[in-house]
């Protein structure tokens, strides 16, 4: 690419990906402050291209709105329902994103929640912390041995969370939309039958519409009082009120959380429910796989900027463009 090319930066990203961005482009960034802002402002008509970051902004057609001649939207993460794809699709935008790269980490994540949560480890640690020990030991604890899961979407990271889980012995059945040609797991076309006929749900399923408030309080209902729900999707497939209902009333045993419903705000009421396991989203947050997902990040922008298209274009905005018949 011989010439400036210029793209926003909407949250913040590791900062070799930033490096990687600065060396290619011209980047504005409006959320480090009011000068940034100031002088996007004044070349909106020449952003061509979007780095999604870290951030909590919704973008859909008010943020494309800003951006006229806005041609790519490369975001850091598998998932992607903070960006509305198909308004981004109907304006010729493609939307790329960052799988594979983070599914071994996002995995090892929810089997270390899953085992924190069921053992208690953070609130073993707590009370050694606070000097319990010496009066008297901790308090047994729920195992895994025995147990069987249920895996709340069968993609990428499912597989790989699967794999790790038989490991740990456990027995395993997993619900989508439709059965997985080759899964060596018993299908259920029926999420309630499937909470019914485990101990526990690991949920890593796509938010969006689609997937919002999956897990309601029927659901949770038939998980039963010693069930235990994990959460490394994404917030809004459940159902936080209800999940907290049925946390209070011992409708269920305990969660595991790495997302919530309106991050980073979680409700003081489940803050405050001590025998559930809360992670501020960190499944894929380690410096190697986050360089890895932003490395892919740059990647994307630079193939679409030389003509060589992107690499891992969403399935809203695929690509090469079909052709119409």
């Amino acid at each position: 690419m011989t010439e400036t090319i210029d793209i926003v930066l909407t949250g913040p990203l590791p900062n070799q990906t930033a490096d990687g961005l600065d060396k290619a482009f011209t980047v504005f960034r409006p959320f480090t402050g009011a000068e940034q802002k100031a002088k996007l402002e004044k070349v909106a008509d020449k952003i061509r291209g979007v780095a999604a970051g870290e951030s909590h902004e919704r973008l859909d057609d008010a943020f494309f709105d800003r951006y006229p001649h806005l041609e790519i939207l490369a975001s850091c993460g598998v998932g992607y329902d903070h960006i509305d794809a198909n308004a981004a699709a109907k304006r010729g935008i493609v939307v790329t994103n960052t799988p594979d790269v983070l599914t071994d980490e996002v995995a090892d994540t929810a089997l270390g929640l899953l085992l924190a949560t069921v053992r208690q480890l953070p609130q073993a640690d707590a009370y050694l912390r606070a000097g319990q020990w010496l009066r008297k030991p901790f308090p047994f604890t729920d195992t895994l041995r025995g147990k069987t899961m249920g895996i709340v979407g069968l993609g990428r990271i499912g597989n790989a969370i699967a794999k790790r889980a038989e490991a740990f012995g456990l027995g395993l059945a997993y619900h989508s939309r439709s059965p997985k040609p080759g899964a060596p797991y018993p299908y259920y076309p029926s999420l309630v039958a499937m909470a019914e006929a485990v101990d526990i749900l690991m949920v890593i399923t796509p938010g969006g519409a689609a997937t919002k408030h999956l897990i309601n309080a029927k659901v949770l209902e038939a998980l039963g009082p010693k069930g235990v729900l994990i959460n490394i999707a994404r917030g809004s497939v459940v159902d936080e009120k209800a999940l907290i209902a049925a946390l209070k009333a011992g409708k269920i045993a305990s969660a595991g959380l790495d997302v919530f419903e309106h991050e980073p705000n979680v409700p003081k009421e489940l803050i405050d429910i001590p025998h559930v396991v809360l992670l501020p989203h960190v499944g894929s947050a380690s410096v190697h796989t986050r360089n890895a997902m932003g490395n892919l990040v740059v990647e994307n922008l630079k193939r679409w900027f030389s003509g060589k298209g992107p690499i891992t274009p969403v399935v809203e905005t695929p690509w090469p463009k079909p052709t119409k018949g």
